[in-house]
């Protein structure tokens, strides 16, 4: 039943509007750079300043779920980087590898999972808000900065990043929430239609890049991708959870938001850097079909052990 609800709920929604981004690119072979650049210097930031304004959180919890974040995050680029030097991946390939990795879907695969395993439980979203903002905040920083210094160094990727948006809609949340700092209503009205736009502009963007995918070639890469994202993963998250001894709703959440497969923005940032972003789209799209699967696993296995 609760692979019913997945799929009716959320896999199918994400997979309609990848449908209608792969039929407009067969139809009208749309620009994917001007795609990436609406994404990543419009609608995420937009997205981003929204969602870190509107987050209500305890300082305890947050800083308990950034402890646990980012240490699960560090054990799993060791992982993936190891993977990738296994597989004798260069390092542009090895960079979008270790990537679709470290950043997962919490935001519109993460929440409705959460919503509707915990039916709206707000303890329980809280904690899944925190782990979507320290994404949002790890992927259009670290994630981007490491795109740029394939191609660039390390230097000027850095002086790249400052000039970006997405930094300051990061900044600009974050002391508006922690001051209570109003916004006015016809910036905030404007603001939120940027905001509500990011996900479907996501997925039609990865839709349009799944078009030109050639499907004969290097599946073996994307299937050890998928073992790092949907398997290691939530293993190395049970085993946090267990060594903290976290448990109940709390160990619950943060075992299913590990689970979630690899990001759609991870896709974006690799079409808009030009690095291997039909690679990171192939992972994307296999590892949200998989996550059908590997997901309801994960649930279930949080309900018997922390239920």
């Amino acid at each position: 039943m609760a692979l019913f609800y997945i799929l009716r709920d959320i896999i199918v929604p994400v997979f309609i509007l990848m449908t209608l981004g792969f039929v407009l690119q067969r139809k009208f072979t749309m620009d994917l750079g001007t795609l990436a650049k609406l994404n990543i210097y419009f609608f995420v930031p937009g997205f981003i300043f929204v969602t870190l304004y509107e987050s209500d959180v305890s300082p305890a919890l947050f800083g308990a779920v950034t402890g646990f974040f980012f240490l699960f995050v560090f054990l799993l680029f060791f992982v993936s980087a190891f993977t990738a030097r296994l597989l004798g991946l260069e390092t542009a390939k090895k960079t979008t590898f270790t990537n679709s990795a470290l950043f997962f879907n919490s935001g519109n695969y993460g929440v409705p999972v959460n919503d509707l395993v915990f039916r709206g439980d707000p303890y329980a979203m809280s904690i899944q808000v925190v782990v979507l903002t320290l994404q949002n905040m790890f992927l259009f920083s670290y994630g981007i900065l490491t795109m740029r210094a394939a191609g660039e160094g390390r230097l000027r990727a850095l002086a790249g990043y400052l000039k970006m948006p997405v930094l300051y809609a990061m900044l600009l949340g974050i002391g508006m929430n922690l001051l209570e700092l109003p916004v006015a209503h016809y910036v905030w009205v404007p603001v939120n239609y940027v905001a509500d736009g990011m996900i479907a502009i996501a997925l039609l963007t990865l839709g349009a890049q799944v078009a030109r995918i050639s499907w004969s070639t290097g599946l073996g890469t994307i299937y050890a991708s998928l073992a790092v994202r949907l398997v290691v993963g939530p293993v190395l998250a049970l085993g946090l959870i267990l060594l903290f001894r976290l448990d109940g709703t709390t160990a619950q959440a943060l075992l299913i938001a590990s689970a979630m497969p690899t990001s759609v923005n991870s896709a974006v940032i690799a079409q808009e850097y030009n690095n291997h972003p039909d690679f990171a789209a192939k992972i994307v799209l296999f590892s949200t079909l998989c996550s059908a699967f590997t997901v309801t696993v994960v649930i279930y296995a949080a309900r018997v052990l922390f239920g």
